[in-house]
């Protein structure tokens, strides 16, 4: 009798164990659910915090952006103002000027935000630009050995363009972490320092969302950064060539030159019967352009290199940047108007490339 309890009392304490045990097991996966609840809740809040109505819907947020240490501050750009497309026009202007530059290096930028990042394309282009060697590793996988990378080439450039007055708006981090505005702000920089010969977009503006933590709260606001100005202020005052002073001051004489280019032209145009009357609009498609080249330097251009007819904007542009690869053939240097000014009617371009033929080409007959 006395071994009977104990008998039956061991199934029973096994099954509290079992029970205890899947309670515990059950109440462990609700507090763990519940934690991740709360993430996500804290996540979500974060994100309602930085898509508030005083921004534009559809910021690109990441979850690790609204989990920020105190007092830490981001900024991100705008969705509206990457699809921008005077912004979209000055990373393509930077684009290709990079790929010229680094030409000889095999180097191949296609997105600034990949390509720039972890410092050797920077490395390679301000080498090219200084003619100095930087002392630093060639390739480097590490994301220590890109930021140490970073840190000697940035520093070599603000050494170059503190003293100039430039304000540097970059750094390490927002370069490694593939901020889009300060990659542009330095390429910007070192093409006006450098006087690139290229025609750099007036007056890019982007706005920056700012997200700021304080006492725990996440503040956003959205901030206006100025990335081009005029061409005249970023390359300063000895980029006003005679053009910009006829235009200013003396329309009179501009007509004089313009009837002498007219005629410069119309001599070679002429012996495939065509005539140009009007300058800005006449060469804006670049078809004659691309003729006008094949006259002065005595050779046939096959048709299939460029459009005769052109029927978009696209096609105009192409046009008249092959009549400047052309003109390069020819020994002369890249033309410092963009081809995108040329097709917009811009005069000044327009002058400025025609003028540049005439100089070399005068004599020819």
């Amino acid at each position: 009798m006395s071994g009977a309890p104990a008998k039956s009392a061991t199934p029973h304490s096994s099954k509290m164990k079992k029970d205890e045990s899947f309670l515990g097991k059950l109440g462990g996966t609700l507090v763990r659910k519940k934690k991740s609840k709360e993430v996500s809740n804290l996540q979500e809040e974060g994100k309602n915090a930085i898509n508030a109505p005083m921004l534009t819907s559809g910021a690109d947020i990441h979850p690790e952006d609204t989990l920020m240490d105190e007092n830490a501050e981001r900024n991100m750009l705008d969705p509206t103002s990457r699809e921008n497309p005077k912004f979209k026009d000055l990373l393509r202007v930077l684009i290709d000027w990079i790929n010229n530059e680094l030409e000889e290096d095999r180097i191949i930028v296609k997105d600034l935000e990949e390509d720039c990042y972890d410092g050797q394309v920077l490395q390679k282009l301000f080498e090219k630009l200084s003619g100095r060697k930087l002392n630093v590793a060639e390739v480097t996988q590490s994301e220590i050995g890109q930021k140490q990378k970073l840190q000697t080439v940035l520093e070599a450039v603000n050494q170059l363009l503190r003293p100039h007055g430039w304000s540097i708006e970059w750094s390490v981090d927002s370069i490694h972490s593939k901020n889009l505005v300060a990659i542009v702000y330095v390429l910007v920089a070192l093409a006006m320092h450098y006087s690139a010969p290229i025609r750099l977009p007036e007056h890019v503006s982007v706005q920056v969302v700012v997200v700021k933590k304080r006492e725990g709260i996440l503040q956003t606001s959205l901030v206006t950064k100025e990335l081009t100005t005029t061409t005249e202020m970023m390359m300063g005052r000895f980029e006003r060539d005679a053009f910009d002073t006829l235009l200013d001051h003396a329309p009179d004489k501009l007509n004089v030159v313009k009837k002498s280019l007219i005629t410069f032209v119309n001599k070679h145009l002429n012996k495939l019967n065509l005539e140009v009357t009007e300058l800005d609009s006449q060469f804006a498609d670049g078809v004659y352009l691309v003729l006008l080249m094949g006259l002065l330097e005595d050779y046939f251009v096959p048709l299939y290199n460029f459009f005769l007819t052109p029927e978009n904007f696209e096609q105009k542009v192409h046009n008249v940047a092959f009549a400047f690869e052309l003109m390069q053939d020819g020994g002369l240097n890249k033309p410092k108007a963009r081809p995108e000014d040329v097709v917009n009617l811009n005069l000044k371009s327009t002058l400025r490339v025609l003028y540049n033929l005439f100089t070399n080409y005068k004599t020819t007959e």
